[in-house]
């Protein structure tokens, strides 16, 4: 009977497994294919190269670099405004907060992960956009910039959680060390733990890029619908995901060219993504390899 059991249990995680698998090359069959009768039409060199982007228009160009810089730049901003605070948390909450006071606002920080993304959306256009404004007279109501830090804001609990227990998961006898060699605490954080527990860092701030380029809701609501290649922060912009839902929701015909520019722009993200995870998993390698 414990045979029998076993077994099950086995058969059931290979099921689950393979699911996961057929489900991603599901995933990339029917974006390759729709992608290959895009570029039937298209030049692959114009579609990157081109720096203008207007499938829906009567002159039509598809070029995807405004596009991507829309989703460069707000995750940019996003990842700049996130790091410096995630990081400031997570070695407050593991090296100096009472542990009364990490087990009380630890969890109450990781409540902004499951905050929807659509109240993050208009939080930025009719709270963060107006302060803004207030600073900034030229600010446009859509901009990267506004979206981009409520994108932080966002994933800050991504990188102050995960980073928190990779910090906490060091060692006491590290620090005990540092301060036997006369370390004081701030030099223990900084010179000892920190890179001690770099790998796990590292994989928070992975995990907050990916969802910073993933993001949907916010950059279509406060970060406007015009695609344009600019690093201005102030104007509006457009993001890959924030085009793909225009398009899906709206009234271009299925099948058709305009269609198809969904699965060209989507496959681009998913390599983006691809190669921007595969480079920071060779990051984080090595710095196992330096810090083992």
């Amino acid at each position: 009977m414990r045979k029998i059991k076993e077994l099950v249990i086995e058969k059931s995680l290979l099921t689950s497994a393979l699911i996961t698998i057929a489900v991603t090359i599901g995933i990339i069959l029917v974006l390759s294919i729709e992608t290959f009768r895009f570029f039937s039409e298209v030049s692959i060199i114009d579609f990157f190269t081109d720096t203008q982007w207007t499938p829906l228009f009567t002159e039509k160009h598809f070029g995807i670099l405004p596009l991507l810089s829309g989703t460069l730049l707000t995750s940019f901003i996003a990842i700049a405004f996130a790091l410096p605070v995630g990081l400031s948390i997570s070695i407050y909450l593991s090296e100096y907060a009472p542990k009364s006071f990490r087990k009380t606002i630890k969890p109450l920080l990781e409540l902004l992960a499951s905050v929807p993304t659509v109240v993050y959306g208009f939080f930025a256009l009719v709270v963060v956009t107006p302060f803004l404004q207030g600073i900034f007279p030229n600010l446009s109501g859509f901009n990267s910039l506004s979206a981009g830090i409520v994108m932080g804001i966002m994933i800050i609990p991504y990188i102050s959680s995960i980073s928190e227990d990779a910090l906490h998961a060091v060692p006491k006898e590290l620090r005990e060390a540092a301060f036997g060699m006369g370390a004081t605490k701030l030099q223990t954080a900084f010179k000892v733990i920190v890179p001690a527990a770099s790998s796990g860092i590292i994989v928070s701030i992975i995990l907050a890029i990916s969802r910073a380029i993933g993001e949907t809701m916010i950059v279509a609501i406060a970060a406007g619908q015009q695609p344009r290649l600019t690093l201005d922060p102030t104007v509006p912009i457009e993001t890959i995901t924030a085009y793909i839902v225009q398009v899906s929701l709206g009234d271009v015909q299925h099948g058709s060219m305009e269609y198809r520019t969904i699965f060209a722009a989507g496959i681009t993200l998913f390599v983006f993504t691809f190669l921007l995870n595969s480079l920071s998993y060779w990051i984080r390698k090595k710095y196992q390899e330096k810090y083992e």
